[in-house]
């Protein structure tokens, strides 16, 4: 009973990213900025669909404002003459989890972002910093790629 049950939540959760992908591209604006994302290799449908419900704002703010709404800025830990580590923390956790596992993918495939990731390597950095670099750079890279896809489909219509 439980393969029974196993079968039908995959049946379910095909039919539904059919329905979300249906929606992309019915959606003009969505279909522009998925073929924005999309063409970074390493982003697929999964990422795309997350990052536009859980991130709308993409594209719009600045990358710092990105970054501290995804949770992949630093927050100040200072007190007085007392300047303390500043890990990342708040921010939208489901952006921030894909983007951990994305960015690093990505940068198998991108030769910045692998030179990047070599290079905090090298400087003996440890695999989370190195992690959470990856990510908010990535971020960065999808932020202008959908501000530029923003500006061109307004010019467009």
């Amino acid at each position: 009973s439980l393969n029974e049950v196993i079968a039908l939540l995959v049946r379910q959760s095909r039919t539904l990213e059919g329905e979300i992908a249906s929606m992309i591209d019915d959606d003009p604006l969505w279909a522009c900025l998925n073929q924005a994302f999309r063409s970074i290799k390493g982003v697929a449908n999964r990422t795309v669909a997350r990052l536009m419900a859980e991130l709308p704002e993409i594209g719009r703010i600045s990358n710092k404002a990105i970054a501290k709404l995804a949770g992949l800025a630093p927050i100040a830990n200072d007190s007085g003459k007392r300047s303390g580590h500043r890990p990342v923390r708040g921010g939208r956790s489901g952006p921030r989890a894909i983007l951990f596992l994305v960015g690093a993918i990505a940068a198998r495939h991108n030769p910045h972002l692998a030179a990047f990731q070599q290079r905090l390597q090298s400087q003996g950095k440890p695999k989370m910093v190195i992690r959470i670099a990856l990510a908010r750079k990535l971020l960065v890279i999808l932020n202008a790629k959908a501000r530029d896809a923003r500006r061109e489909f307004e010019h467009a219509t």
